[in-house]
């Protein structure tokens, strides 16, 4: 019987013209998908038979292929959902508030940190696992690079090295770092 119907009494009534947009909505996000790279498609816990279109549709050089492969990508996107896949993409585009708040908390705790050196201790507090020699250094050469108008080399490091001391907010979708080690 069609999707379109009613199956049950608790079944909602779905147009025909509700299910092709819903099903041009899977396509457009399979079409997001494409667009990554294969480094971030692993990131994100796709199935097996959709992570092998995506990477098959990068292999072809045919029009006509690519335009079946799209469709193929499509049809499979109807079988999962699709919200994790969304929120991870969101993150990518900026339009994620949880990342987003995240790289603020970390520039905040970057600017603490160089401001006063009696940040440092609070901040160990706050997060143990933090290399309290490498930030002391990363801190001293990002002042000293300031004072001295070079590149903000230091200060970019400083900025990645307080990025992995701080958790980042669970990303929907994303595949968990031990299975990235597998």
């Amino acid at each position: 019987m069609a999707d379109y119907l009613n199956d049950g009494p608790e079944d909602e009534f779905v147009s025909k013209t509700q299910l092709k947009k819903q099903m041009d909505a899977l396509q457009d996000l399979g079409r997001e998908l494409l667009e990554l790279s294969n480094d971030k498609l692993k990131k994100i816990d796709l199935p097996e038979d959709l992570a092998d279109a995506l990477r098959e549709y990068k292999r072809i050089s045919s029009h006509g292929a690519k335009k079946r492969q799209e469709q193929y990508i499509g049809r499979l996107m109807r079988d999962i959902d699709p919200e994790p896949i969304r929120a991870y993409l969101a993150i990518g585009k900026g339009e994620s508030a949880a990342h987003t708040g995240w790289l603020h908390q970390v520039e905040r705790w970057r600017e603490r940190l160089l401001e006063d050196d009696k940040t440092l201790p609070a901040f160990v507090d706050e997060f143990p696992q933090a290399d309290v020699q490498q930030l002391r250094n990363l801190i001293r050469n990002a002042r000293k690079e300031k004072l001295e108008a070079r590149p903000p080399k230091f200060f970019r490091q400083l900025f990645q090295a307080i990025k992995d001391i701080i958790p980042e907010p669970a990303i929907p979708g994303a595949r968990q770092a031990e299975e990235n080690e597998e």
